[in-house]
């Protein structure tokens, strides 16, 4: 229902999103390896290798020797580097370039790195749980990228931002109706569809652990649930005129009041 599409919100604690940005351009890399470039039987293979199988990793089934890319155990993360398509890729990547450079500033580099690898474990952990023996393998960063989701609502609630609504009509909105609506979304095709398709079960172990983590994570003096509403350039109001000096003499003064209080 809502597609993010910009936010307005200034990173406060470093100058560029180094790791926001590597996450990206590395996923897209392995995609173009993997999937646009790669030859069916070689996507295939990385995907069983580098993909994370819940039956394989409990002990409930066994990959053949020569598909074995990696200990089992490092497919908690390696999974989330694996897309199967671009749409599937494009949808992943947009959430994490609008959402992840705040969370990155309130965590700082090297946490948000070790926040976004365990957001990611966390999805592939919950989605085993569900589906303990499941044989088809998990792949993509949605996972991860719940969890940045989540810390960025609980950071960044107030902040407007841009949204595409039924894709195709963009408004301006606080970040907690898309992002709030987006987590309940999650929790209830959970329960209603917890086995299908979708792995709905790793969207909610990276929820989960995005909201944890990021209270545990973040730098000190920052605080959770902006208290002031930050809008787009886009959509700010133009100030009005400042009053003549004779007019605005007569006039006693009034404080500064901040918009949206």
């Amino acid at each position: 229902m809502f597609i993010p599409l910009h936010d307005a919100n200034s990173l406060k604690h470093i100058k560029v999103q180094y790791v926001t940005i590597g996450l990206i351009l590395i996923d897209f890399a392995v995609w173009l390896v993997t999937g646009l470039t790669a030859t069916q039987t070689f996507s295939d293979a990385v995907v069983v290798g580098l993909g994370y199988i819940p039956a394989v990793v409990f002990g409930y089934a066994a990959l053949e020797p020569a598909l074995v890319l990696v200990p089992e155990d490092a497919t908690y993360v390696t999974y989330a580097f694996l897309h199967g398509d671009f749409l599937h890729l494009a949808s992943n990547m947009l959430f994490l370039w609008v959402f992840g450079d705040n969370v990155e500033d309130a965590l700082g580099h090297v946490r948000f790195l070790l926040f976004y690898l365990l957001c990611a474990a966390a999805g592939a952990l919950v989605h085993g749980l569900v589906q303990p023996d499941s044989e088809a393998p998990l792949i993509g960063a949605s996972g991860a990228v719940a969890g940045v989701v989540a810390a960025y609502f609980l950071l960044h609630s107030k902040v407007r931002v841009w949204v595409l609504v039924f894709f195709r009509i963009p408004l301006p909105m606080p970040a907690v109706i898309p992002l709030a609506f987006w987590i309940l979304q999650q929790f209830y095709m959970l329960v209603v569809d917890g086995e299908g398709a979708v792995s709905w079960g790793a969207h909610v172990g990276g929820i989960v652990a995005g909201a944890i983590l990021v209270v545990l994570l973040r730098r000190r003096g920052v605080p959770l649930f902006d208290r002031t509403i930050v809008t787009p350039k886009a959509v700010r109001h133009v100030e009005a005129a400042p009053a003549p000096v004779e007019e605005a003499a007569a006039r006693p003064s009034v404080p500064p009041t901040h918009w949206g209080r």
